[in-house]
């Protein structure tokens, strides 16, 4: 199948454009400023927020399915107008289309959230994300959404970054002890996004870790796992800052787990 992955030179996209060559698809990804590593794929500039150059790309590449992982947190264009531009482009193209979209959407209230759950997003990250969900289901209701939670790599991801600049002193911060997620490992959601990207399901998907853990316990695993002094690991609470966005949102994904061959490992298994 032709793959194109927006958002591809991105942490996510990179191992979807990994997974995808190795299972012999042909793929075209895109980037914003700087283009990705990966060989063998066909690496094209793209602004999402650009209507028209989105149509162009996706017209000329005819890709059977769109993978949409693009997004920048502190920018609505690119988080919920790109998004409705991809939408667009790739219905017109007649893709199928995979989103992915976050546990951002959720304020916390509840704590747990399945894949019935309605989006009550308090950030603006959270509710630029609910607005591309809305998108995506008016314009392609066969696709898939999928939201995820914190993607943890074997050192790629800002997050292991951020334990290793903290651990060695290169960096004052803090890791939260009440902000609470279900870390997904990159390798087992990517292998999920293709999963659902070949099936027929459609809708809400949750594909997240099966463990619930605070920011400050995935940085003690991810000390423990790469030799760093977890001693030196800051902590502190949330709620003790005026930073906006949920605390506790657990990602409940029994529905999308039947639905998978590939298994959703959580935090304390893939980081041990």
């Amino acid at each position: 199948m032709r793959f194109l992955i927006v958002g591809g030179s991105g942490f996510l996209g990179g191992e979807l454009a990994r997974q995808c060559l190795a299972a012999k698809h042909e793929v075209a990804a895109t980037y914003l400023t700087r283009s990705g590593g990966a060989a063998d794929v066909e690496w094209l500039p793209l602004d999402v927020r650009r209507r028209e150059d989105v149509d162009a790309l996706i017209g000329a590449v005819r890709p059977e399915v769109v993978i949409n992982a693009a997004y920048r947190q502190a920018d609505w264009a690119t988080t919920a107008i790109g998004t409705v531009n991809v939408a667009l482009a790739a219905s017109a193209a007649g893709g199928r289309l995979v989103h992915v979209s976050s546990d951002a959407v959720f304020s916390g209230a509840a704590i747990r959230y399945d894949e019935t759950c309605l989006p009550d997003p308090i950030s603006p990250y959270g509710a630029a994300k609910a607005a591309a969900e809305t998108a995506v289901n008016a314009i392609a209701p066969t696709a898939v959404i999928a939201r995820t939670s914190l993607i943890i790599g074997d050192g790629g991801s800002p997050h292991e970054a951020l334990v290793h600049s903290l651990a060695t002193g290169r960096r004052r911060a803090m890791l939260f002890t009440d902000d609470v997620r279900c870390p997904v490992y990159v390798v087992d959601l990517a292998a999920a996004l293709i999963e659902l990207a070949v099936s027929e399901y459609r809708g809400i998907h949750h594909v997240a870790g099966s463990d619930a853990v605070s920011r400050y316990e995935l940085g003690l695993l991810i000390a423990r796992r790469d030799g760093l002094d977890a001693d030196q690991l800051p902590s502190g609470r949330r709620a003790d800052t005026n930073l906006p966005g949920p605390l506790d949102v657990r990602l409940e994904c029994g529905m999308t787990q039947r639905r998978l061959r590939t298994r959703l490992r959580g935090a304390r298994q893939f980081l041990g």
